[in-house]
Protein backbone atom coordinates (compact mmCIF):
# COMPACT_ATOMS: atom_id res chain seq x y z
CA UNK A 1 0.00 0.00 0.00
CA UNK A 2 2.78 2.50 0.84
CA UNK A 3 4.40 2.04 -2.58
CA UNK A 4 1.06 2.69 -4.30
CA UNK A 5 0.38 5.72 -2.14
CA UNK A 6 3.69 7.49 -2.62
CA UNK A 7 5.52 5.63 -5.38
CA UNK A 8 8.14 4.25 -2.99
CA UNK A 9 8.45 3.32 0.67
CA UNK A 10 6.81 5.52 3.29
CA UNK A 11 9.38 7.45 5.28
CA UNK A 12 7.81 8.94 8.38
CA UNK A 13 8.44 11.17 11.36
CA UNK A 14 6.69 10.71 14.67
CA UNK A 15 6.51 12.93 17.69
CA UNK A 16 4.50 13.88 20.71
CA UNK A 17 1.69 16.45 20.62
CA UNK A 18 1.78 17.15 16.89
CA UNK A 19 -0.50 20.00 15.87
CA UNK A 20 -1.99 20.27 12.40
CA UNK A 21 -3.55 23.37 10.91
CA UNK A 22 -5.28 23.97 7.60
CA UNK A 23 -8.04 21.40 8.01
CA UNK A 24 -9.85 22.87 5.01
CA UNK A 25 -7.03 21.62 2.74
CA UNK A 26 -6.74 18.12 4.23
CA UNK A 27 -8.43 15.10 2.72
CA UNK A 28 -8.30 11.81 4.61
CA UNK A 29 -9.42 8.41 3.46
CA UNK A 30 -9.68 5.03 5.12
CA UNK A 31 -7.11 2.87 3.36
CA UNK A 32 -7.85 -0.30 5.36
CA UNK A 33 -9.86 -1.55 8.32
CA UNK A 34 -7.22 -0.16 10.67
CA UNK A 35 -5.67 2.81 8.89
CA UNK A 36 -6.32 6.25 7.46
CA UNK A 37 -4.11 8.21 5.10
CA UNK A 38 -4.27 11.94 4.46
CA UNK A 39 -3.09 14.29 1.76
CA UNK A 40 -3.24 17.99 0.90
CA UNK A 41 -6.23 18.67 -1.34
CA UNK A 42 -4.44 21.74 -2.76
CA UNK A 43 -1.07 20.28 -3.86
CA UNK A 44 -1.49 16.52 -3.38
CA UNK A 45 1.35 16.05 -0.88
CA UNK A 46 1.06 12.99 1.35
CA UNK A 47 0.60 14.14 4.94
CA UNK A 48 0.12 11.27 7.36
CA UNK A 49 -0.75 7.70 8.13
CA UNK A 50 -3.02 7.18 11.15
CA UNK A 51 -3.25 3.83 12.95
CA UNK A 52 -6.93 3.86 13.91
CA UNK A 53 -6.81 1.56 16.99
CA UNK A 54 -4.58 4.09 18.79
CA UNK A 55 -5.16 7.27 16.81
CA UNK A 56 -1.38 7.65 16.44
CA UNK A 57 -0.19 9.42 13.31
CA UNK A 58 3.13 9.30 11.52
CA UNK A 59 3.84 12.22 9.24
CA UNK A 60 5.53 12.07 5.86
CA UNK A 61 9.20 12.85 6.50
CA UNK A 62 9.34 14.98 3.36
CA UNK A 63 7.23 17.61 5.11
CA UNK A 64 10.07 18.55 7.46
CA UNK A 65 13.37 20.19 6.52
CA UNK A 66 15.05 18.79 9.66
CA UNK A 67 14.21 15.19 8.66
CA UNK A 68 17.42 14.96 6.59
CA UNK A 69 19.40 14.84 9.86
CA UNK A 70 17.56 11.92 11.45
CA UNK A 71 18.63 8.29 11.22
CA UNK A 72 16.30 5.46 10.28
CA UNK A 73 14.65 4.15 13.47
CA UNK A 74 13.34 0.93 11.94
CA UNK A 75 12.21 -0.55 8.66
CA UNK A 76 8.97 -2.53 8.49
CA UNK A 77 7.37 -4.88 5.97
CA UNK A 78 10.80 -5.62 4.51
CA UNK A 79 9.48 -8.82 2.98
CA UNK A 80 7.18 -6.72 0.77
CA UNK A 81 9.71 -4.13 -0.43
CA UNK A 82 10.66 -3.79 -4.06
CA UNK A 83 14.13 -4.97 -5.11
CA UNK A 84 15.08 -1.37 -5.95
CA UNK A 85 14.03 -0.18 -2.50
CA UNK A 86 16.92 -1.05 -0.16
CA UNK A 87 17.79 1.21 2.77
CA UNK A 88 21.38 1.11 4.00
CA UNK A 89 22.33 1.17 7.65
CA UNK A 90 22.31 -0.84 10.79
CA UNK A 91 18.75 -0.51 12.06
CA UNK A 92 16.02 -2.99 13.03
CA UNK A 93 14.13 -4.60 10.15
CA UNK A 94 10.82 -6.40 10.54
CA UNK A 95 8.75 -8.52 8.18
CA UNK A 96 5.03 -7.89 7.85
CA UNK A 97 4.34 -10.99 9.95
CA UNK A 98 6.58 -9.63 12.71
CA UNK A 99 4.89 -6.21 12.63
CA UNK A 100 1.41 -7.77 12.84
CA UNK A 101 2.50 -10.16 15.64
CA UNK A 102 3.93 -7.22 17.61
CA UNK A 103 0.69 -5.26 17.22
CA UNK A 104 -1.44 -8.28 18.18
CA UNK A 105 0.76 -8.89 21.25
CA UNK A 106 -0.04 -5.29 22.25
CA UNK A 107 -3.78 -6.09 22.00
CA UNK A 108 -4.65 -4.92 18.48
CA UNK A 109 -6.78 -7.02 16.13
CA UNK A 110 -6.81 -6.90 12.35
CA UNK A 111 -9.90 -8.88 11.47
Amino acid sequence: MCRRWGGSFYSAQTGENAEVSGDDAITAYRSSEWAERAFCSKCGSNLWYRFLPTGNRSFSAGLFDAAVKFAVEKEIFVDERADWCRIEGDHPRQTGQEVIAEAEAAGFRFD
